[in-house]
This record gives C-alpha cells, structure tokens and sequence, in this order.
C-alpha cells in the first residue's frame, strides 16, 4: 500500500468506465437490501474512483498487450473488466490497512473508517463511533474483496482463460494478506531485520502491484512461460523499488504530493528497509544516533524529531544505500524485460512505468 504513484501511460477511464458499470448493478442490489447498505456502496464507489492512477490494472493490461492482446479486439472489453478488478483488490487492501496503521487520511481525503465514524457521530447513535467506523470499514473492505471476486468470475472471459487467471488471482490474494501478516508482526517484535522489511516488501506490494498484475495480463492471454519468467522478475525487482521510494517519500516527501503526513510510517513504527539499513549502520558508527531512532520508532513524533531522524538517516549512509539498491533493481528489472520478447509498444510502456514508479521525487 503505497503513498505515491507514478503516471500512467494507459488511461485509467478505461477501468474507470468498467468499473462504473459494476457498481450500477451493485446499487440496484443495495436497493433492495437496505439504506445502509446503499450508503456503504456509494461510499466504496467515491473511494474507487474519486483518485488513484489505476497502476496494477495498467500493468495487467499491458502484460496482456505485450503477450499478444489486441486493444482494438472483441476480447478487449472482458480484459477491461478483468484488469479493473484490481482496483477492488486495491480497495479492500487500504481500507484494512488504514484501520491497522489508524492513518486519517488516505489521498488527501477522510479515510473510510474516519467517514463511517462522522456519520454514526451526526446521525446521534448509540455506541462508539470509533469502534462503528471501524467495524463499517472492515465490512466494506470485505465487501471490494467479494466483489473483486466476482467482477472477475463475470468479465466475459472465455473459460479457457478465466481457467488460467484463476490460480494467479489466488495467489495474488493470498500473497497480499501474508504482506500485511509480515509487516503487523515486524513492525509489533520490533523486527530490525533488512531480509524481513525486503520480504514484506516482496509481497505486501510487489506482487500485488507489479508482478501479479503483469501475470494475470499474461496468464489471459496464454503467454509462454518464457515471457511469465520474465514479467515476474521484472515485476519483483519493480515492485519492491517502487515500496523503497516510497519508504523515502514517507520520510523525505511533501506530504502534498503524497497525500499522507511526513513521518506517518514512522509514527506508526513500521521496520522499513530504510530504517533497518540505518540501525544497522547506526550501532557501529552512530550509537547515539541508533538510540534516538529505536526510542521514536513508533511515537508522536513532531518536526524537531523528525528532522534529527532524517539527518541520522543521510549521515549513516541509509538513504544512499536504498537509492542505490533501487537502481540495482530498476536495472536488472529492465534487462528481465529488454529479454523477455514482450511486444511493442507495451514493452516500452512498461519500461516507460518502470522508470516513473523508481525515480519519482517528492
């Protein structure tokens, strides 16, 4: 779950457009069900399509476009819908994780919990209306889950490819919710371990926003496993530089470009590849240093402090550690790909995204 995202060079309308679709028909089904329940769905639809740059099903559906898909084909529509899928599987992921790590905002606006909070709060009813935000947004978070499911099963896929998508569709899912696993139980034993933040990067973001997507996209198109190899190494190495930027950005950003306060990750006590680099750097040269990190890690942390842990972060060599190992990955991530026989033009296209993901600046 990430704070920024590159540009795009697909146009998110053409999710955004499959995406409006399944919510017509899903608010004709709140209808029938109760106010509630209509009030929870336009809620999830504003969250869907009031932001975000629609990165995995672009990648989705460039690895469908580089293993052969025709955008101008009668399949294109199905694929659309298929790739737009992942924007549920996004939502449910953030609206959970925004209750994990309490965060407030999420792209500029009230996170869901906060906004299921204000109306229990308006309306005057009984019990807390933390604890009834929070119950709401699990709710609904579990609600774009199903429906991810189900926008797949009814995309109009032919059998023979909804047959190949399934198991990575499974996997995707199952990799995702195992992240986030890691990253509670690091960030809760104060895991300091750089293998650990890496593997939590591996799979709370990088399958899930690069490598699976290009996987689903290829998995559609019944692309060779030559050219999957090659889109899930690209996708690996991609994905986790883009969560290292981002652990930079959660630091270094401007929180108007972020969308989320400068310091969030570090008020929230989150083990980034970062932070392990500089304790580790820290204990040998700057025990001081390492003493004030490991005490603020997961504090109120205000401005003074937040300046001295950026300073200790440059002064250790943490921050020039982690652009370099996302050059290394951003390197080896276009070799995978220059090799891969992925067709023109989403073979530029993805290089294209692969350098804005890597080198975005706050």
């Amino acid at each position: 779950m990430a704070v920024g995202h590159p540009e795009t060079v697909v146009a998110p309308e053409l999710f955004d457009t499959a995406l409006r679709q399944f919510f017509a028909d899903r608010r004709r089904d709140a209808d029938a069900i109760g106010p509630s329940v209509v009030h929870a769905v336009g809620e999830l639809e504003s969250y869907l399509l009031r932001g975000g740059k629609r990165i995995r099903p672009v990648f989705a559906w460039l690895g469908w476009l580089g293993a052969g898909g025709d955008p101008a084909g009668p399949a294109a529509p199905a694929v659309a819908r298929t790739c737009a899928a992942l924007e549920l599987l996004h939502a449910s992921a953030l609206l959970h994780d925004d209750i994990i790590d309490a965060s407030l905002t999420r792209r500029g606006f009230p996170a869901a919990h906060v906004t299921f909070a204000e109306r229990h709060r308006a309306h005057g009813w009984s019990g807390d209306p933390a604890d009834y935000g929070a119950g709401a947004a699990i709710l609904v978070g579990d609600l774009a889950l199903v429906w991810a499911d189900d926008l797949i099963r009814t995309s109009g896929l032919p059998d023979r490819a909804q047959a190949r998508v399934g198991p990575v569709w499974s996997a995707m899912r199952s990799e995702v919710l195992c992240g986030q696993l890691l990253d509670l139980a690091a960030e809760a034993s104060g895991d300091e371990d750089i293998d650990t933040a890496l593997q939590v990067n591996r799979y709370k973001t990088a399958s899930y926003t690069v490598e699976r997507p290009l996987h689903i996209g290829a998995a559609i198109a019944g692309a060779p496993e030559r050219l999957v190899t090659a889109y899930r190494a690209f996708g690996r190495d991609i994905g986790i530089a883009f969560q290292l930027r981002d652990d930079l950005l959660g630091v270094f950003g401007d929180p108007e470009v972020t969308g989320k306060p400068s310091g969030d990750d570090l008020r929230e006590g989150k083990r980034t590849a970062l932070i392990a680099t500089a304790l580790r750097s820290a204990d040998t040269c700057d025990p001081e240093g390492a003493r004030f990190l490991r005490a603020s890690i997961g504090t109120d942390i205000g401005e003074a402090q937040l300046a001295r842990i950026r300073a200790v972060l440059v002064d250790t060599g943490a921050v020039d550690v982690v652009e370099k190992d996302i050059a290394r990955r951003t390197d080896r991530a276009l070799e995978a790909l220059r090799a891969s026989g992925a067709a023109e033009p989403a073979l530029e296209q993805l290089s294209t995204m692969a350098v804005r993901a890597t080198q975005r600046i706050s």
